[in-house]
C-alpha cells in the first residue's frame, strides 16, 4: 500500500538521522589545527623574543632550584654562596682593576707612550723652553739626561725606571755627579708629582748638567777616582 510504503520510507528516513556520523580522525585533527591556526586565536600570545626570555628563565630557575636542593641549608644557603662568590669577584676586579690596567709605576720617569732618543727629549726640551713651558721643559730635560746614559750603557734600559732609581744607578757609575743627579731627580718629582711649577732657573740647572754628563768619563771598575769630566 502507498500509505504504508510512505511510512517505511519516512521511518527509514528518520532512522538514518538518528545514526552518529562517524568523522575519520585525521581530517578532525586537520580540521582543527587549521581552525586554531587563524590569527584571531592568537592576538594575545607571547611573541618570539617574549616566549625565549620566558625559556630562559624557566631554565635559570630550574637551576636555582637544583643548586638550592643540593646547597648546605637550602634556599638561604644558595643565597649566602651566591652573596659570598659575588663579593669574591668585586675584591677580585678591585684588587687586579681591568685587563687593559697598566703596569707602570705610577711615578715611572718615561710616559708610555713609546720610546724616544736623547736627542729627540733634548729637542721637545728647547721647544718647551722657548715657550716659557719650565715645567714641561725641566720634565723633558730630565728624560734626556736618562736616555742618555742609557744610550751610552752606563743605565740598563728598564721600562717604569723612577728618576729617583736612575740618579742613584747612574751616580755609582759617574759618582763626581751623584749629587747633582739625585737633585734633578727630586727637582724632576717635584714638578711632576708634588704640583709645583719649576722656573728658569731649574731648567738651565739640568741643561747643564746634562752638558757635563755628556761628556763625563765613567768609574772604570777597580778605579777608586770619580770622574767629573
Amino acid at each position: 500500500m502507498p500509505g504504508a510504503g510512505g511510512t517505511t520510507a519516512a521511518r527509514q528516513a528518520t532512522g538514518a538521522g538518528d545514526i552518529p556520523v562517524d568523522t575519520p580522525r585525521v581530517p578532525a585533527r586537520e580540521a582543527a589545527e587549521s581552525e586554531l591556526s587563524e590569527p584571531m586565536y592568537h592576538e594575545s600570545d607571547p611573541n618570539v623574543l617574549q616566549r625565549g626570555l620566558n625559556h630562559f628563565w624557566d631554565w635559570v630557575a630550574g637551576v636555582f632550584d637544583a643548586a638550592a636542593g643540593t646547597a648546605p641549608g637550602g634556599p638561604a644557603g644558595l643565597a649566602v654562596l651566591t652573596l659570598i662568590v659575588i663579593g669574591l669577584a668585586v675584591a677580585l676586579w678591585w684588587r687586579l682593576g681591568t685587563p687593559q690596567r697598566s703596569s707602570r709605576p705610577p711615578d715611572a720617569l718615561f710616559e708610555g707612550n713609546g720610546p724616544r732618543s736623547a736627542a729627540q727629549h733634548r729637542a721637545a726640551a728647547d721647544a718647551h723652553a722657548a715657550a716659557l713651558r719650565w715645567t714641561e721643559a725641566v720634565q723633558e730635560r730630565m728624560r734626556a739626561i736618562v736616555r742618555s746614559l742609557e744610550e751610552r750603557a752606563l743605565l740598563d734600559p728598564r721600562p717604569g725606571r723612577t728618576a729617583d732609581e736612575a740618579a742613584t744607578q747612574a751616580g755609582q757609575a759617574l759618582p763626581g755627579h751623584a749629587t747633582r743627579l739625585r737633585s734633578a731627580a727630586r727637582d724632576f718629582d717635584d714638578v711632576t708629582y708634588g704640583g709645583r711649577t719649576a722656573g728658569q732657573p731649574t731648567y738651565l740647572a739640568l741643561s747643564a748638567l746634562d752638558t757635563e754628563l755628556d761628556e763625563a768619563k765613567p768609574l772604570l771598575p777597580g778605579d777608586s777616582r770619580g770622574a767629573t769630566g
